[in-house]
């Protein structure tokens, strides 16, 4: 499976989550990877970290850069890795044209299996961190931000879950453990989150075997989609011969009797095409499967 393809479908997973720790500040509504990206193929995906430019439902752009690993001097890197995303905005020339039109920046931080450096007692699991001021605690900059995700301190049953936030720390938490999904988890988003899980703890046959499977599934409702989408242009076509033939034949003999041949035409031209069945023509001409067959064994004396 190209990795990039993988990416694309599963961006709505990315996007989720983060709107989920945007707490509605931020909506994105999409998102691509940027060049400095490193993702594993396999359920041990140590160091993952990347990039993204993410455009929210208002239009604006910002870029997000999410890390997955213990590191020595952890705030001080994140900090660093801020400093970097914004100062490679700057153009080489021409920065007063610029003006220093600096995107939003986010670090996001998700912390599985090690604390926030220097926490002490405090035993929150979501740390949002903006840049204020000392005294009073106003927002000084709201467009460089850091968010920690602190999974061990997470403890919540999934009786307690409330929102999809919770959830989301909840299966991100505890998927190596489940079997399945209980009641408290029953969304379609988790239920992909679920299976991409268990996809990945697959050995390499067995990717393999479940790739061309699922390959076959897909080949499969491509012909079945493609079979309706033709049935449907077909009856469309039919049914609008018909009417023009029937309106052209009922000005000399009657409406009904121009219905009727107009439909004798187009069911003479389906049965040419050899390509329906006499149940498809009956369907998709809207007649009798005894009048198309009439109609063929007319066509076959040549009448």
């Amino acid at each position: 499976m190209c990795q990039d393809a993988a990416k694309t479908r599963n961006k709505d997973l990315l996007i989720a989550f983060l709107n989920e720790l945007f707490r509605g500040r931020k909506i994105i509504a999409d998102l691509y990877y940027n060049k400095n990206e490193h993702v594993g193929d396999t359920e041990d995906i140590g160091t993952v970290i990347f990039d993204l430019t993410c455009t929210a439902d208002n239009g604006e752009r910002f870029i997000i850069e999410v890390q997955r690993t213990a590191q020595d001097n952890l705030k001080k890197r994140m900090l660093y890795y801020s400093s970097k995303l914004i100062g490679d905005q700057a153009p080489k020339g021409n920065r007063r044209a610029w003006n220093y039109a600096i995107s939003e920046v986010y670090i996001i931080v998700l912390m599985d299996g090690f604390a926030m450096p220097e926490a002490g007692d405090e035993k929150y699991f979501l740390h949002d961190i903006c840049l204020c001021y000392r005294d009073h605690g106003k927002i000084f900059y709201d467009d460089l931000g850091f968010i920690y995700v602190e999974l061990v301190n997470f403890v919540k049953a999934e009786a307690e879950l409330v929102n999809d936030l919770d959830r989301w720390l909840y299966v991100l938490k505890n998927m190596s453990s489940l079997n399945g999904l209980s009641t408290y988890l029953r969304k379609p988003i988790f239920e992909k989150l679920f299976q991409l899980a268990e996809y990945s703890k697959l050995k390499p046959e067995e990717r393999e075997m479940y790739n061309v499977s699922l390959r076959n599934k897909w080949d499969a409702e491509s012909i079945r989609s493609s079979q309706e989408e033709q049935l449907k242009r077909a009856r469309e076509k039919a049914m609008a011969e018909g009417k023009a033939e029937g309106k052209a034949e009922g000005k000399a003999e009657g409406e009904v009797i121009g219905k009727a041949e107009g439909k004798a035409e187009v069911i003479k031209n389906l049965l040419s095409s050899n390509k329906f069945s006499i149940s498809e023509i009956a369907e998709l001409a809207d007649v009798t499967i005894e009048f198309v067959k009439q109609i063929e064994a007319e066509k076959a004396k040549g009448k």
